[in-house]
C-alpha cells in the first residue's frame, strides 16, 4: 500500500476520533497509532531494542 494512502487513512481515523470522541479520543488514537508503528517496525526488523537504550558515547559513527 502506498505510504500516502496509509497517511491519509491515519489522518482520517484521527479526524473521526477527534470529531466524535473529543480531544481525549484524538490523543488516545494518536498514541496507539504511534505504538503500533513502532511495533510494526520491530516486527519488520527495521528497529532494534538497543536503539532506544544505547547511550550517546556508545553510538557508532
Amino acid at each position: 500500500m502506498n505510504m500516502a494512502v496509509v497517511g491519509m487513512i491515519a489522518g482520517m481515523a484521527l479526524g473521526f476520533a477527534g470529531y466524535f470522541g473529543g480531544f481525549g479520543a484524538f490523543l488516545l488514537v494518536a498514541a496507539l497509532g504511534a505504538v503500533g508503528f513502532v511495533v510494526g517496525r520491530f516486527i519488520e526488523g527495521d528497529l532494534e531494542l538497543g536503539d532506544f537504550f544505547r547511550t550517546r558515547d556508545d553510538r557508532r559513527r
